[in-house]
């Protein structure tokens, strides 16, 4: 289950858009490797609401375009595809009960701004930023070099299926 909140008002938000996200978060998660019933949230904020989240969480004290909540443990350099395979992870320990993946937020006012820096559509920027904070919830990462080339590769194949690129 894919659960999409609007906490902001400045950005007009629509359905369209909404079933965009929801349908593209459900084709990375399935391309990672989720198999079972999962649930993922996300809170659209502006920036003061994510400046304030940034702080209280990582205690940073600026306004950023996304945050994201993995509710998994992942060993170091490793994702969900290579640690919960259906291998070693049994669904049926669920018990009919979703997984719990995590949570998102973002900043749809710090979207729109990097949508024009970028020169690209708010659609674009919008739906690589769910891409990117989906593929943290499963265990990705940028801080090595390595790591960060694994993940945009996986970022643009995925904008790639759902024909979304750099205008």
């Amino acid at each position: 289950m894919i659960y999409i909140e609007n906490g902001q008002g400045k950005i007009k938000w629509d359905s369209e858009t909404e079933e965009l996200l929801k349908a593209v978060i459900d084709f990375a998660v399935k391309e990672e490797g989720v198999t079972c019933g999962y649930q993922i949230s996300v809170l659209l904020v502006e920036n003061e609401e994510i400046r304030s989240i940034n702080w209280e969480h990582r205690r940073i004290d600026k306004v950023t375009d996304v945050l994201s909540f993995p509710m998994l443990d992942y060993p170091s350099g490793k994702v969900y595809k290579e640690v919960y395979t259906d291998n070693n992870f049994d669904s049926s320990m669920l018990d009919g009960v979703e997984l719990v993946l995590g949570d998102i937020v973002i900043s749809l006012e710090r979207a729109m701004e990097q949508s024009i820096d970028y020169g690209h559509s708010f659609k674009r920027e919008l739906t690589y930023l769910i891409i990117h904070s989906v593929l943290h919830l499963l265990g990705y990462d940028h801080m090595q070099e390595e790591d960060k080339l694994r993940m945009r590769e996986r970022e643009e194949y995925i904008l790639s299926r759902f024909n979304i690129n750099r205008d």
